[in-house]
């Protein structure tokens, strides 16, 4: 025996080493891997080659595959090994543990995993069971020295992630071994805290003795080893283990953030520990990490760890590696301050009495330090924890934290600064970025919601101190107005002497408005009015206004402090002309005499930005702004008739507010008058003959808009003027029927005369001022939508110039957004608004076709009855906007479901869905199932089957990047339909919540996997979903629809759809005559559905609870069923037949519905999908062993069996197990 096995590890060592070879040859590597493969899956000879390979006086690589090999032995062959084999091979795995190994220091981490490995697959097999010392064996090995303690740390670590975070094991031998080990954790526990407290102590004697370096290594080697075994169990033991002995636990970790070498897993200890909910009671003792001696050690940690830009500046190596440990544990540290914060709060206030922490103010000041910390991520960190502590109703009232909340607002004055970007170094946070961030854009994401957070925590401040809040903010603004423009050495690269995004200036303003806006949004609500800075703020305001500046970056900011500064102008309404003056100078903002089509980003935004601070002044404020409203409406028409340049869009927006102002009217004649003056320009132009003949024609439309010339160079586009005529009546129209409304209260609504009349039910009819110019604009608004569809036939795209031949295709913009790629680079403001003519084209198209689906869309819940009854609406409708569909492209599809379709519905009296939204929605969804269906065909094609695609020639990046464009389009079109299905038909009822998320007993922490949704809400069907079901051929629609699109590769769609269209649908229908082919149909596309999505365990619970509905519904009447489910692989006929049979027999008492869907689950087990990286991976079958706790239940009906007698029912089993 010895010759084979000695001549096959020969054979065996040079396959490994020459695998490991860089020199070999793929093939020869190939058929080194087959022959150790193949070793490994049929050869007898595993057990003693393994062990012979894994002798330490082979080379690392080698005993490392020796391991593996006995490993595979262990997880696929144990099974089948005699007991005595199964004996021997564990007797040899502890000696290889007891002696097998070099010294701690000199062992590879890979040797030292592969054999605890080893172990824990034997540990996962017999223990407890078989192997009732396991734990007295692993602590007699300790005693051999720190190699083997190390190993056997490994081993309880690995096991209890195998057991507890993996669950790597079937349940039943997972409960056994969980609950063994819960049962001894106490003995565990009292273990690994000796060893710890015993390896710490030899470590601090020997660590400052010069000859001992290699000893202490050792003894710090062993404490992080403990420690992190620690950390595998802390999560999810009971509490009283982690606070017993007065927390003597956390002291010790406490202690040990003071110790360099083991800092960073204390730490991660303690967080572990504090982040552990559950009862509140068993939680208090965590209050004792704010004694001093807790907070003390925790100050100190933070004060010497705190060495990164010096040290990662240095050239050596290890310098750096060790500064970046001491970055990591300073991000630990301050994640344990939070989590301790969240305890604080939790426990303070609440029913079991703690009370305010003496040294509060102690822990507000280290978490005040990492507050103002160079890292920008560590201020992050804190973000969640000063938001709590403000918000909290005890602690918010104590004087530290009031103190604190001032602290705070003076150190936003920093945070809020956006400094650090990795490509520079202008502050300490840079040498932070560098490491926590790839490149700027990525710091730029991270810091536009960092300051966010910062905004929410300075408004919860500013309702706790508003007048120091306000004080601040005003200084520091005074400050920025007395300071001249620095644009430093990013200035912007199309104006010379103007700031960038990056300037110091811009970044200060930026910054100081951002806090103004955050504290003047919260002095109005927290303050009573003879109380409110009145005075001061309009000093401010006046500076704001006399503030001049040409920096289009800049003046966007004093915008933004106007507005923020307008509540106080209500009380000094003396200053309300200063403030529009200033507004609509902005409206006109230029850098120059220069054409439109040569702005730049920021000058645009400039004019964007005024515009919205008008519609906000006038949407917010109406009743104030009304008394100034004719000279509102002059400065307006002034605006319109000079030279000035004004886009579509900033009419549009000028129109929008003077339609904000006149619903203060309240009277219906004053506003109609108002509003035929305001769009009679507009109406006339829209509906004259010229306009009629362009928009009727789609050749003509194409000449019209210029979008058939040639454009080369810099030759005027004489059809520009053309589509700012069209743009601007479309957004003149919108801004109208978007904002025109009656009051909101009844009698002054009666009063203007706004009633028309009431239906039925008593509800009042309203009209709307603006009906008569929607009504005349409505005709040519519809066929200016079917005009673009038919732009889309070949025919007509053959008209467009090759300069516009990709003029309907998506624009880069809006494919990054599909694509979730990164979107405008930092200098994005410096770039013109359009980079070419097509890009100008494109978006007109793009802008044109959104306006259109907009006014649609606010016409229904603007005007209502006017819109409703507009004669023969369904008609025009359908011939308008659902004409060429074939042809419209999905990203053209969207806007028409999400801004027209959708509000339509939810906004549609009942007495129109007969005659309006039937003939609208059934046809439509029928439509989007023959294309959807078609368009997710395509999708599966194009994705290989079990590697048939593998041997094509790769495609093209480009090729590769549409077809992800057409998916992900596909995808979004997919979720607009079924929203629009969901919204339509179905209305949901919340269930009450359960009870507290943070109260969970340690039982349900031990109990099986989660039931996720195991019973949902049920949902209801809505009165325009019963209108629908009502016919037939639109019913079938709508099923047919919901059930196909669960095997559709969108999981989202296919759980949203699952657990709230499919059965609602479903169920109205089961009463009638539903063909049996139809049922087995609806039935066979969940189990589909489960195929293609059951990986996804929220997808899994969604599919197996419809799947269980309609069989317990529907199998009492359809045989077929059961036809289907005797197809599914792997079935068990008797459990089928048995379950059948409780099903349909009314005398048999049934279980539970839980223990019904497990039953059932396990039926349909064999069509539950695979993830792909699961698919091919070989299963590891692991035998239950007889149950060491409790007497598994017979799985038999007691009704059904024979009658048993007394004494058998008292008399134990013959097989029952001993509890040991």
């Amino acid at each position: 025996m010895a010759e084979p096995v000695a001549a096959m590890c020969d054979q065996l060592t040079k396959a490994v080493l020459m695998m490991m070879d860089a020199e070999t040859s793929q093939v020869d590597r190939m058929e080194a891997l087959k022959f150790c493969e193949d070793f490994k899956e049929s050869s007898t000879l595993c057990v003693p080659c393994g062990l012979r390979l894994a002798d330490k006086t082979h080379p690392a690589l080698v005993r490392h595959f020796g391991l593996q090999i006995l490993e595979h032995v262990i997880k696929y062959r144990w099974n089948n090994m005699e007991q005595q084999e199964k004996v021997q091979l564990k007797e040899c795995a502890m000696q290889l543990l007891s002696s097998g190994t070099c010294s701690i220091m000199e062992e590879e981490r890979h040797i030292k995993d592969g054999l605890s490995r080893i172990i824990v697959e034997m540990i996962k097999r017999e223990w407890p069971q078989n192997w009732p010392d396991m734990l007295e064996e692993m602590e007699a090995l300790t005693s051999r020295g720190e190699t083997q303690t190390e190993l056997v740390m490994l081993i309880l670590l690995r096991l209890a992630e195998d057991v507890i975070t993996f669950q790597t094991l079937p349940s039943q031998r997972r409960r056994d071994i969980q609950q063994t080990l819960t049962q001894n954790m106490e003995r565990i526990f009292t273990f690994l805290l000796t060893i710890l407290r015993i390896q710490v102590e030899e470590y601090r004697i020997v660590k400052v003795v010069p000859a001992c370096e290699l000893q202490a290594k050792a003894h710090c080697r062993v404490a992080v080893a403990v420690l992190n075994t620690l950390a595998g169990y802390i999560d999810w033991v009971s509490l009283v283990h982690i606070t017993s002995g007065n927390c003597k636990l956390l002291e010790m970790l406490c202690l040990l953030l003071v110790e360099p070498e083991l800092q960073l897993e204390a730490s991660e200890c303690l967080l572990i520990a504090l982040s552990r909910k559950g009862k509140l009671e068993e939680r208090k003792p965590f209050m004792l990490l704010f004694h001093d001696v807790a907070i003390h050690y925790i100050l100190c940690a933070a004060q010497t760890a705190d060495g990164l830009v010096i040290c990662s500046n240095s050239s050596d190596p290890q310098a750096v590696e060790m500064a970046e440990r001491r970055y990591v544990f300073l991000k630990r540290l301050c994640q344990v301050l939070c989590a301790l914060g969240f305890q604080l709060c939790s426990l303070v206030g609440s029913s079991v009495e703690v009370e305010v922490p003496a040294n509060l103010g102690k822990y507000l000041e280290a978490l005040f330090a990492f507050t103002t910390h160079s890292s920008q991520l560590l201020k992050s960190c804190t973000v969640s924890t000063w938001a709590s502590l403000f918000r909290h109703e005890t602690l918010s009232k104590v004087a530290v934290v009031r103190e604190a909340a001032i602290k705070y607002l003076k150190a936003a004055m920093t945070n809020l600064v956006k400094t650090g970007f990795p490509s520079r170094n202008d502050s300490p946070s840079c040498e932070y970025s560098r490491i926590d961030f790839d490149n700027d854009q990525d710091f730029n994401f991270f810091f536009s919601t960092y300051r966010s957070q910062q905004g929410d925590i300075v408004r919860c401040v500013s309702r706790i101190v508003p007048l120091e809040g306000f004080q601040m903010a005003a200084e520091w603004l005074l400050y920025q107005i007395a300071s001249p423009i620095n644009p430093g050495d990013t200035m912007s690269k199309t104006v010379e002497g103007l700031c960038s995004i990056l300037s110091p200036s811009v970044i200060q303003w930026d910054a100081a408005t951002v806090l103004m806006e955050c504290v003047s949004s919260q002095i109005m609500k927290s303050l009573e009015e003879e109380k409110l800075p009145i005075d001061q703020s309009m000093e401010l305001l006046q500076a704001v206004l006399n503030y001049d500046t040409r920096d289009p970056l800049i003046l966007s900011c004093v915008l933004s402090n106007i507005s923020a500064l307008f509540p106080f102008v209500i009380h000094r309404p003396q200053f309300l002309p200063q403030v529009l003056s200033k507004l609509f100078k902005a409206i006109t903002f230029e850098l120059g005499p220069e054409s439109k089509t040569t702005w730049t980003r920021s000058v645009k935004s400039v004019r964007r930005h005024a515009c919205s601070s008008v519609i906000k002044i006038c949407r917010d404020y109406p009743q104030f702004i009304l008394p100034c409203f004719e000279m509102f409406y002059n400065d307006v028409k002034e605006l319109f008739s000079s030279n000035t340049m004004l886009t579509y869009m900033e009419k549009g927006s000028l129109i929008e507010s003077l339609v904000l102002i006149s619903n203060q009217f309240k009277n219906f004649e004053k506003q109609k008058a108002f509003l035929d003056e305001l769009m009679a320009s507009v109406v006339a132009e829209w509906t004259s003959e010229e306009m009629r003949s362009v928009i009727w024609d789609p050749i003509k439309f194409l000449s019209f808009v210029g979008a058939d010339q040639a454009v080369a160079g810099n030759v005027e586009d004489t059809a520009g003027p053309n589509r700012s005529r069209l743009s601007f009546c479309l957004f003149a129209m919108l801004a109208v029927v978007k904002r025109a409304h009656w009051p909101s209260d009844l009698e002054e609504a009666k009063a203007g005369g706004f009633v028309r009349g009431y239906t039925p039910a008593g509800a009042p009819i309203y009209r709307n001022p603006c009906a008569e110019q929607f009504l005349a604009f409505l005709p040519n608004l519809l066929a200016l939508i079917r005009t673009q569809n038919a732009l889309l036939i070949p025919e007509n795209v053959a008209h467009l110039s090759e300069t516009f031949s990709r003029v309907f295709e998506l624009m880069d913009g809006e494919k990054n957004v599909i694509l979730g790629l990164p979107q405008h680079p930092l200098d994005f403001y410096d770039a013109p608004v359009y980079k070419s003519s097509l890009e100008r084209m494109q978006r007109f198209f793009f802008s044109l076709y959104d306006n259109c689906f907009h006014v649609l869309g606010a016409a229904g819940p603007g005007l209502q009855q006017d819109f409703y009854t507009v004669e023969k609406l369904a008609e025009g409708l359908t011939d308008s906007a659902f004409s060429s569909l074939d042809h419209v492209p999905d990203h053209r599809l969207r806007p028409v479901l999400r801004l027209f379709v959708k509000p339509l519905a939810l906004s549609c009296p009942p007495e129109y869905y007969e005659s309006l939204l039937r003939p609208l929605l059934g046809p439509l969804f029928t439509y989007m199932l023959q294309r959807l269906n078609t368009k997710w065909q395509v999708i599966n094609q194009r994705m290989p089957v079990n590697g048939e695609d593998e041997e094509q020639e790769p495609c093209q990046d480009i090729e590769v990047t549409q077809e992800m464009l057409e998916e992900e389009l596909v995808r979004l079109i997919t979720r607009e339909v079924m929203d629009l299905l969901t919204v339509s038909c179905t209305s949901k009822k919340v269930s009450e919540p359960a009870s507290n998320k943070e109260e969970v007993d340690e039982e349900d922490m031990i109990t099986d996997s989660v039931q996720v949704a195991s019973s949902p809400p049920m949902d209801e069907l809505t009165e325009l979903g019963k209108c629908l079901m009502k016919h037939e051929n639109i019913y079938l629609s709508l099923l047919t629809l919901a059930f196909t699109s669960l095997s559709w590769n969108d999981a989202t769609n296919c759980h949203r759809t699952a657990s709230m269209v499919c059965w609602t649908l479903l169920r109205q229908v089961v009463s009638g005559n539903l063909l049996a082919e139809a049922v087995a149909w609806f039935f066979t596309c969940v189990l589909r559905g489960l195929h293609v999505h059951g990986q996804h365990e929220v997808c899994n619970s969604a599919l197996s609870n419809l799947a269980f509905q309609i069989y317990e519904s529907l199998r009492p009447r359809y045989l077929e069923l059961k036809g289907v489910m005797t197809q599914i692989p792997n079935i068990s006929k008797e459990a089928l037949d048995q379950y059948d049979k409780r099903l349909l027999n009314p005398s048999v008492h049934k279980a539970g519905e839980k223990k019904r869907k497990d039953q059932f689950k396990k039926l349909i087990a064999g069509t539950v999908g695979k993830a792909l990286c699961q698919q091919f991976r070989k299963e590891v079958h692991i035998r239950n062993l007889p149950s060491l706790f409790k007497s598994p239940k017979p799985d038999v009906d007691i009704v059904a069996t024979e009658p048993l007698g007394l004494s058998a029912l008292f008399t134990p089993e013959d097989n029952a197990l001993r509890v040991t």
